[in-house]
């Protein structure tokens, strides 16, 4: 992924809310198969790391990235931003 394709989706996921959150359980299954299909349906997401996550943001960002096949657009503070583009029907068209 370009910096300029980065960019452009930095600038898309300034409106969106952050639907998931990573607390005191960490990265485990279940949040992986949640974050699959949330990517699968809207491409970006954002995630909110809580205080209590074992581990910080930027690190649970790679791990959730490889595991989902998704590319960390941004980590800010305790925000996480994934996206993944569909192979058919992709609402979002990089530059």
């Amino acid at each position: 992924m370009t910096s300029k394709q980065r960019a452009y989706l930095r600038g898309l996921s300034n409106k969106i809310e952050a639907i998931f959150q990573v607390g005191k359980n960490g990265v485990n299954d279940n949040l992986i198969k949640q974050l699959d299909d949330a990517l699968e349906a809207r491409e970006l997401i954002k995630i909110t790391v809580l205080e209590t996550a074992p581990e910080s943001a930027k690190n649970l960002s790679f791990k959730i990235a490889e595991r989902t096949n998704s590319f960390v657009v941004q980590v800010i503070g305790n925000k996480i931003t994934l996206f993944r583009q569909k192979k058919k029907n992709s609402k979002i068209e990089l530059p």
